[in-house]
């Protein structure tokens, strides 16, 4: 049994709607579509409790 470590590649801010993917190339988050938000929000991604990191294959 093989277990992989999964990481988001996309997040958005509750706050105000800032839109981010996961660039895996120069390994950091991009703005998508010029969506940047607010440059003052303290940024509030939905990645919760729900997300499951590990990932068993069998």
């Amino acid at each position: 049994m093989a277990t992989t470590l999964r990481h988001p590649t996309d997040r958005t801010c509750e706050r105000c709607g800032r839109e981010e993917q996961w660039d895996a190339d120069g390994e950091t988050w991009c703005v998508v579509d010029d969506n940047a938000g607010s440059i003052y929000c303290i940024h509030e991604w939905d990645i919760n409790g729900s997300f499951v990191p590990f990932e068993e294959y069998h």
